[in-house]
This record gives structure tokens, sequence and C-alpha cells, in this order.
């Protein structure tokens, strides 16, 4: 396979990176989705953390699905890991999948600098929607994810109310709602507002 067969936007394939070691059936299982689909392929596996690095810097991958790892004695190491491809390859994609080692594993991987995040009931479909929409520059968010949001932090207001929670927001929120609502990603939001 040559270096720009899997470049996405020439009308060739999606390259994805595997960096899933706690739970490597779900390996087998991922190559079959993605392997299957005509706009995208795995190209490679990480078999363990020691050699994520290596294997993130020597692959022409276009996105890497991480999985959030179980605690160490530093944490929850998903993130580090995040951070860590982040660093090495700015321009690549994440993908990470939740492990319930935290309840605030989503914000904290998208913090970290993922750009998609799938709870582990998610489909086959959601796998491909979730790959095609972070390739185009986009963040993903596992539709459990979204219910779980809009149950924490909209239906969260006191009982009774009919209060508008946009009128709670400061003006920089307000922007940056605005400019998520109309499709900007987490880092043209960024540039735009000089943070």
């Amino acid at each position: 396979m040559s270096a720009n067969e899997h470049v996405p936007g020439n009308g060739t394939r999606l390259g994805v990176l595997l960096a899933i070691f706690e739970f490597p059936m779900l390996n087998v299982g991922l190559r079959e989705v993605i392997d299957a689909e005509p706009d995208m392929q795995v190209i490679g596996e990480v078999p363990d953390r020691e050699s994520m690095r290596e294997h993130v810097l020597a692959s022409p991958a276009d996105v890497v699905i991480t999985e959030c790892l179980p605690f160490d004695r530093s944490g929850c190491s998903s993130f580090q890991a995040i951070e860590t491809i982040r660093a090495m390859k700015p321009a690549i994609k994440i993908l990470a999948l939740e492990c319930r080692c935290s309840s605030e594993q989503f914000s904290l991987a998208i913090k970290a600098g993922a750009d998609g995040f799938l709870t582990r009931e998610a489909q086959a479909s959601d796998f491909v929607t979730a790959l095609r929409s972070i390739s185009r520059g986009e963040t993903y968010v596992s539709p459990a994810m979204v219910t779980r949001m809009v149950n924490t932090y909209v239906l969260k207001s006191a009982q009774g109310t009919l209060e508008d929670p946009y009128e709670g927001l400061s003006d920089r929120e307000r922007e940056v709602m605005l400019l998520a609502a109309v499709g900007h990603t987490n880092r043209e939001i960024a540039r735009t507002l000089h943070l």
C-alpha cells in the first residue's frame, strides 16, 4: 500500500490505526466494521501501551481509535495517551472510547485533544459515522452521551421554572455557542476567538 492510498479528500480510503489494549477482541470487531466500508480501512494496530508512541509516529493513519484506559497510579491514563498523540501528530484525528473509569471522561477526553467520543454501547454504525465526522473536522459525540448531557446540564434547572438557559450565559459563552451552532470545530472557534 502506498502512503497516499488512504489520504482523505482525494477519493481514497481513510486510514485508521487501532490503539486498544485492554480489550483486544474489540480490535477484531472494529477491523471487520471499518474494512467493510469502501472509504476506510484499518492500516495498523498498536500491540501495547509501551509501543504506542513508536507506532503512531511511524503510521500514516488519518485517525487513531484509542480506549479510555483504566486507572493506573497516575490516574486515567487514556487522557495522557490522547495528549501524547495530539502532541506528536497535531493533524491526526482521535476517537476515544469510554471505559467507565470516570464520570467526566467525555469532557476530559475532549479537553485532552480527542475529536470524538463513543460510549461502550456504540453500535457498528456509530463507529462509521464518528470516523467520517471527525475526518471532516467535526466533533462527534455518541448519541447516548448527548442524552446524558441533556439530562445533566439542560434539565438540571429548578423544578417548575421555565428559565431560558441562554440568558445565564456570558457574552463569550454566547459567542462560542453561536460558532458551534453554525458548525465550527473546537479549533476553529479557538482560532476565531484568539484562545
